[in-house]
């Protein structure tokens, strides 16, 4: 069944020229006599570039057939990263390119979410949230302990991020995959 050009909401998959894309933004103007326009930027799932592209009213797109399943990060080489579906024990690989700033979120043995289009992988999709171990950052100087001083932290995966004075080494913290930003102390 095909889409309307204004059922491309924000976060809606489509295809295109047999690529998958995600609209990452969505605006539609109404011109005269009952037409539309409608502008979005798209992200396109095979290789990561954002596009800008116009649609008319009257236009129909065609869903993409992606699918989702549950797989288990298994560890890096430095250039590839290797995953498993826990169903088939099946094992594919994404390259260090493809995987780009998701690599940070992830500890051997996870569970993340893999996303399939034409019997191939396209994207891994990570949680919000993922809790991650403080393994370096600088002690606090005596009496500046408030809550609006942050100070760099290194967690458990290598990455960097910013944290709160009262974060020390060995705490477990909440870090948003898409911001890279601190959340919380996790219990």
């Amino acid at each position: 069944m095909a889409l309307g050009v204004t059922d491309l909401k924000k976060g809606q998959v489509f295809q295109m020229d047999g690529t998958p894309y995600r609209v990452v933004e969505y605006a539609q103007k109404v011109v005269g006599r009952g037409g539309s326009i409608v502008n979005v930027k798209i992200k396109s799932l095979t290789d990561g570039k954002v596009l800008a592209k116009t649609f008319k009213g009257n236009e129909s797109i065609e869903p993409a057939d992606i699918t989702n399943k549950s797989v288990q990060y298994l560890y890096n080489d430095g250039s590839t990263f290797f995953f498993m579906d826990e169903d088939t024990y099946e094992q594919f690989e994404l390259s260090s390119e493809d995987m780009a700033d998701q690599a940070g979120y992830m500890k051997e043995g996870d569970k993340v979410q893999a996303q399939f289009f034409d019997g191939r992988v396209i994207n891994i999709e990570l949680s919000k949230n993922v809790p991650l171990k403080v393994t370096y950052t600088e002690d606090v100087v005596k009496g500046d302990t408030t809550s609006s001083v942050l100070k760099d932290a290194t967690v458990e995966t290598g990455i960097a991020v910013k944290v709160p004075a009262f974060v020390k080494v060995g705490d477990v913290i909440s870090v948003d995959t898409t911001t890279g930003a601190y959340r919380e102390r996790v219990k």
